[in-house]
């Protein structure tokens, strides 16, 4: 067999080698890579579809973005590609979710289509990367054309090596820089590299046979040569214990290429003999395709068996979704986003059974989500009955809220407020107006009963002087043992004083002033502080007070959980967000404690 064959790999045989970046276009490179280099420049190539699956549609949009922005674009096209079609299909899932969930208004003459609110981002993200990688590849031609140029030079150059050399002339040195300087001159067309290496080789040949009478040039070149062969055959005999087949072939492709690339031509003794190892291990390498699809058909058999265990979880949160709470839906809906995410995480399954898998994945959520949206369908006619029950407990109470017949009014205004409780929710949008509308009813009752019937009782300034001794005595507490106890003592006394003169109705604000400083020095929560002898109406408050509270500390640590999610090492360990999670941490405690102290409140405790 010829030289020129030794370093042919069979067609059928062949693998791609894998680059980091795309083959956009047909081109070869002839440089070669230091010896060092051999077990880790082919590389398998990853799997990025995994990945991308994982990201929702903004992040999907924003790594777009991101690819259009380098400026050298135009090398990502598999990688945008990727997120492209990826973002494609998710705006068509939104787009039928809501199609599915609002079908709109549809006449004869009007048919409404939803659009999707990201579709123009996505459509002019597109033209920008066509423009770049159309730009890229004028770039690329352009290079193509200068490298082509400096190999013809080089050709040029070892044929007057040979044919015009003066005297004197090192051979070695200058063929030794003829060499590098090929293979670093860059890559050219496919088209132009055949001809062009074949020209090269033979002017090569041709200066070898110029040689032939200079023995101990052709015993060192020939010497180096084989060394570079028996480095590519050790390296050769490794991949065949690679675990990784894939990996192995992707290599083995590699290794031919320096095979016929850099390690000839070697001594007439040694080129067969090299070949044929090196063949002979090639051989038992690709045999080894059928572990790859055995590899690959159990992976898919074991995504399989995961996919259909998911879909089995989201079939019974449907099923388990009759006559359950709120509370039930919202667990439900977050645990079903996690199910929606491992599913698209997980890899291939068998293609035989892929679509059907798909379907029954996009059936059974469209199941679950029918059947959540018949409950709210439901909730909302149940909270709609709750809202016309409360408005007549409101206009009952307006009737009689200047009412002076206490004996009748004040066991119905007790009575109204027993069954405002009773009731069940109404719609979030008018939840805080009718609470308002019922409670100025109510107060309005009480303010006038207290107020008639403690008039002639209550000395006003006689109240005004305990007060104010009270609020002397809170201004000297400190925050030794026992302040706390004390502090409650003096609310509590507080309480217990009635009215005091318009004019001198400061006092309160100063109280409350130095309660909340008093509180804060003796670090405790105002509404952990025991108190007695509130009134309904100071018990409504404070209770609307915590609930308010307990809302506004929700939000902030959601939100504060919320962030941590943008960060790729979002775990206690990172320095950068220890005050974080020691913030969210003392929310939590806070709430916890706020929502214990509403319930003692309710229960009466």
């Amino acid at each position: 067999m010829s030289e020129e064959k030794t370093a042919e790999i069979p067609a059928e045989e062949s693998v791609e080698k894998p680059t980091e970046e795309p083959a956009q276009k047909d081109v070869v490179n002839s440089t070669s890579v230091p010896e060092e280099k051999i077990k880790s420049a082919a590389t398998p190539h990853q799997n990025e579809e995994t990945a991308v699956a994982q990201l929702t549609l903004s992040q999907t949009l924003k790594e777009m973005e991101n690819i259009v922005n380098k400026d050298n674009a135009g090398t990502f096209f598999k990688q945008f590609n990727l997120l492209k079609d990826h973002a494609h299909h998710l705006i068509h899932e939104e787009e039928a979710k809501e199609k599915q969930e609002n079908p709109g208004n549809e006449t004869a003459e009007v048919a409404t289509e939803y659009v999707h609110r990201d579709s123009s981002k996505l459509s002019g993200l597109i033209h920008i990367f066509k423009e770049k990688q159309d730009e890229y590849h004028k770039k690329q031609d352009a290079e193509h054309q200068v490298n082509l140029a400096t190999r013809q030079s080089i050709i040029d150059r070892l044929k007057n090596l040979y044919t015009n050399s003066e005297p004197g002339v090192n051979f070695f040195k200058e063929m030794r820089s003829i060499k590098e300087a090929w293979q670093n001159a860059g890559q050219v067309a496919k088209s132009e590299f055949k001809l062009l290496n074949n020209n090269y080789f033979h002017h090569l040949n041709q200066f070898y046979a110029m040689l032939e009478m200079n023995k101990e040039y052709r015993e060192q070149e020939f010497a180096h040569n084989l060394e570079k062969r028996l480095h590519i055959i050790e390296r050769a005999k490794e991949l065949e214990n690679e675990p990784m087949v894939q990996k192995a072939l992707n290599e083995l492709q590699y290794l031919h290429k320096l095979w016929k690339e850099e390690a000839e031509p070697v001594a007439e003794e040694f080129r067969e003999k090299t070949w044929e190892i090196f063949k002979e291990i090639s051989d038992k390498i690709h045999e080894r395709k059928s572990e790859l699809s055995s590899q690959m058909e159990a992976e898919q058999t074991a995504n399989l068996e995961k996919k259909n265990k998911i879909i089995e979880e989201i079939k019974q949160l449907a099923d388990h979704g009759k006559d359950v709470s709120h509370s039930y839906w919202q667990n439900a809906i977050k645990k079903i986003e996690e199910l929606r995410s491992e599913f698209l995480k997980t890899g291939s399954v068998p293609r035989k059974v892929s679509n059907q898998n798909w379907d029954a994945f996009k059936q059974n959520l469209r199941e679950f989500n029918s059947k959540k949206n018949d409950f709210y369908k439901n909730l909302k006619g149940s909270q709609q009955k709750n809202f016309e029950e409360k408005m007549k407990l409101i206009e009952l109470a307006k009737e009689n809220m200047h009412s002076e017949d206490w004996e009748t009014t004040v066991p119905l205004f007790k009575k109204l407020q027993e069954d405002w409780k009773k009731i069940g929710h109404v719609p979030r949008s008018q939840t805080n107006k009718i609470w308002e509308d019922f409670r100025e009813a109510c107060n309005t009752f009480f303010n006038n009963f207290r107020e008639k019937n403690n008039a002639t009782t209550d000395n006003w300034k006689d109240n005004f002087i305990r007060k104010n001794a009270l609020l002397e005595e809170l201004k000297t507490i400190t925050d030794e043992d026992g302040s706390v106890e004390k502090i409650e003592q003096i609310k509590t006394a507080w309480n217990a004083i009635g009215k005091v003169p318009k004019e001198k109705l400061s006092i309160n604000t100063d109280f409350n002033k130095t309660l909340r400083e008093k509180l804060k020095l003796n670090k405790i929560n105002e509404f952990d502080l025991k108190e007695e002898g509130l009134s309904d109406t100071q018990i409504t408050d404070k209770a609307r007070k915590i609930k308010n509270q307990i809302a506004d500390l929700e939000a902030e640590i959601a939100k504060l959980e919320n962030n941590l999610g943008f960060f790729s090492n979002s775990s206690k360990d990172n320095p950068l967000l220890k005050d974080t999670f020691q913030n969210i941490e003392d929310k939590k405690a806070l709430l916890e404690s706020l929502k214990q102290n509403l319930h003692h409140m309710i229960v009466g405790e």
